[in-house]
């Protein structure tokens, strides 16, 4: 987050309820879904404006992903998921290991991840 967002500063990682991690589209990148009854742990961020639009940039909003509203403990929370909900695709190793450093770095639940790598 910190090579994308030099403003971004790290609150505190929390679980969304409600929603399943998946990774699809050509290129095989992460996503959420909606799913009774399962959790995707993440990383809340409080970030700039400017940061915000250098996210926009890399996610290829509003084509490949679009942004996704929620309330948490009262406040506006945002993430992306991706516009095309196309089939599970496995990810490749090297966007895998980004992943896998995210959920070490900001020690995340890695049962989620092997859960959702298992759905193929």
């Amino acid at each position: 987050m910190k090579r994308r967002c030099k403003d971004s500063i790290f609150i505190k990682k929390i679980n969304l309820k409600g929603f399943k991690l998946t990774f699809r589209s050509k290129y095989r990148a992460a996503d959420i879904e909606s799913k009774k009854n399962s959790i995707v742990p993440g990383a809340l961020f409080e970030i700039s404006k400017s940061d915000e639009k250098k996210l926009d940039i890399y996610e290829d909003f509003p084509i490949l992903y679009k942004k996704y509203y929620f309330t948490y403990y009262g406040k506006k929370v945002m993430t992306y998921t991706m516009t095309k909900k196309t089939v599970f695709t496995f990810p490749t190793e090297h966007y895998l290991n980004i992943v896998k450093q995210g959920y070490k770095d900001c020690k995340l639940n890695k049962e989620y991840l092997k859960i959702a790598l298992s759905n193929f």
